[in-house]
């Protein structure tokens, strides 16, 4: 049994990363930590939590009861052997060199540590340098069915970002066995308001994104770097896409629909088998069968990724839809994922629920 720390417990993310831990076999103690919010109970920001297991005072032990009281960060990265960072960027690299003398696990859902030792790419895009380098430079990627054997290996992990976990999951396969090529990939891309964060702002105003499709950050997204690597990766070179999220007016989800120009005729068939093939051992990637197309109700609440697979009139250009649950799959259900396999648990513990029908 494992002591595990949320910091960052307030935000969207940290939220839903408590609601599983409180259902995870492994998790005996769960410390959630909140420097806004230092002694204020998560059951008056999240009353879906209220009679959930906890003890006195900060930390939660299950079967005792009690409130869910936030205790500071500091506070909780000492006491915890896995520390989850739900964090605004640039702030979870303190909180990692606090607990790395102790060989904590630290798992951060930022984008501190999504870059490596590339802080060149990391300082364009988000404007900060790096104040640790050494971490960096021992932190592992933390997309599961790319980086497995290093996760297992990690004890800095950087979680994906919700868009790049959708869009590399539906192009891992066609690049990996070159059935794709590598210029011309667009990837459209629709996020629910979740995607956004928990401060308000204009456009997650609800008069704002209801009823409308929005396209924002137009060329400029942060995640797309992170995509371009992704596929350079996975491609084994580097890969020309073009990729652009939309706000759309639902609570949560990821549906990223991704045009790449086949490299030679394959029926669709043909590609539906080989995606197949490719993600067999995979317990979070779900390949729909001929006829069906992946959505975002067919995820909601869970950690899968579901790929369904068309292809264009002329059939030169495939047409892939990967749907995720950004809170789950692109949050706090990978970044479980991500400690299951580092602490040598079977990666589904904790967050193998389907989906709701509704």
């Amino acid at each position: 049994m494992f002591t595990v720390a949320v910091i960052g417990a307030t935000g969207y993310a940290g939220a839903e990363l408590a609601r599983l831990l409180l259902g995870h076999s492994s998790v005996g103690k769960l410390i959630l930590a909140s420097s806004s919010a230092e002694g204020g109970t998560m059951e008056s920001f999240y009353p879906n939590l209220i009679s959930a297991n906890g003890v006195d005072g900060a930390v939660l032990g299950k079967g005792t009861g009690g409130e869910l009281r936030f205790v500071s960060p500091e506070a909780a990265v000492d006491a915890a052997d896995v520390i989850f960072s739900s964090l605004p960027h640039g702030i979870a690299e303190e909180h990692a060199a606090r607990c790395r003398p102790r060989g904590a696990l630290f798992i951060d859902l930022s984008a501190d540590f999504r870059f490596g030792d590339d802080e060149a790419t990391f300082r364009e895009v988000y404007g900060k340098p790096y104040r640790h380098p050494a971490l960096h430079a021992e932190s592992v990627y933390g997309l599961p069915e790319l980086n497995r054997v290093s996760i297992a290996k990690a004890r800095i992990i950087g979680n994906p970002g919700c868009y790049p976990t959708s869009a590399s999951l539906g192009l891992y396969p066609g690049l990996a066995e070159g059935a794709f090529k590598t210029e011309g990939i667009v990837i459209d891309a629709k996020s629910g308001i979740t995607g956004a964060g928990k401060e308000p702002t204009r456009s997650t105003h609800y008069p704002e994104c209801a009823d409308t499709i929005t396209p924002y950050k137009i060329g400029e997204h942060r995640h797309g770097p992170e995509i371009e690597r992704n596929l350079a990766s996975m491609a084994g070179r580097p890969v020309d896409a073009i990729f652009t999220p939309h706000l759309a007016p639902m609570g949560r989800g990821i549906v990223s629909t991704i045009y790449a120009p086949l490299s030679s005729p394959i029926g669709a068939r043909a590609l539906r088998e080989l995606y197949a093939a490719f993600y067999a051992d995979e317990p979070f990637v779900r390949i729909l069968p001929e006829g069906a197309i992946a959505t975002s109700r067919n995820v909601r609440m869970s950690n899968y990724c579901d790929i369904s697979l068309h292809l264009a009139r002329g059939e030169r250009t495939a047409i892939v839809v990967s749907a995720i649950d950004n809170m789950v799959k692109g949050a706090a259900g990978q970044a479980i994922q991500n400690m299951n396999i580092a602490l040598g648990l079977d990666e589904r513990s904790g967050i193998s629920m389907l989906p709701p029908a509704f």
